[in-house]
């Protein structure tokens, strides 16, 4: 039975265009590979600790009775996101782009994720080659010729981490112009944003449908 691990960054609950697309996505999955269990990891709403990554770096230093509750808390987290990513066979990354950058709650998860032994700088990687989708959204536009175009400092760290770190045979699902419809200054770009998502969405699907005549 295939194992899916999705991973949600969005501080949206609702309105999430990322979290539409993964719907999207995780929905064609399940309804062409029965059988497929889910486990949902939840960084946008659910943030981590921040003080976990220190915690995680310096705990496995102390000697186990001398370690504070924040160290034996990193050490504790670092191995249950490990074990979340071992177990799973394929991979949902839903992470928005915000500020011109990354999710602050993904990067604290990778920062964490690579204080556990096992996935520390430099090991094996114990999960490369398995099927990964990236979904990003970006609420302007930042392609050539557009007057952002190079502030895009987000998408090439999310594939940097999930591809050559972990190893990953990674997809990416791109959408932009996401705030179109709510800013009066992109009201010319709402058309192009509609037909932006729908492609978005298309592609959702597609993908998913690959994966499942691969698993």
């Amino acid at each position: 039975m295939p194992a899916l691990l999705r991973l949600d960054a969005s501080i949206r609950a609702s309105g999430s265009v990322t979290r539409a697309l993964a719907d999207t996505w995780q929905n064609e999955l399940l309804a062409r590979k029965d059988g497929t269990t889910v486990a949902h990891r939840e960084i946008g709403l659910a943030p981590l600790p921040a003080t976990a990554w220190a915690g995680g770096i310096f705990g496995p230093h102390v000697p186990a009775e001398q370690r504070t509750a924040e160290q034996q808390q990193g050490m504790l987290l670092a191995t249950e996101l490990a074990d979340e990513l071992l177990a799973a066979d394929a991979y949902l990354f839903a992470l928005p782009f915000y500020n011109f950058g990354v999710s602050q709650h993904f990067k604290t998860y990778v920062d964490i994720l690579l204080t556990e032994p096992r996935f520390a700088p430099g090991q094996q990687q114990l999960i490369a080659g398995r099927p990964a989708q990236l979904i990003i959204a970006r609420g302007g536009g930042y392609g050539p010729g557009t007057p952002r175009h190079g502030w895009d400092h987000g998408t090439a760290w999310y594939q940097r981490v999930l591809s050559d770190i972990l190893g990953l045979d990674l997809e990416t699902i791109e959408v932009e112009l996401t705030l179109a419809d709510v800013t009066p200054a992109m009201e010319s770009l709402r058309e192009m944003a509609a037909e932006n998502l729908a492609r978005g969405h298309a592609l959702a699907r597609q993908n998913a449908e690959r994966l499942a005549q691969r698993l």
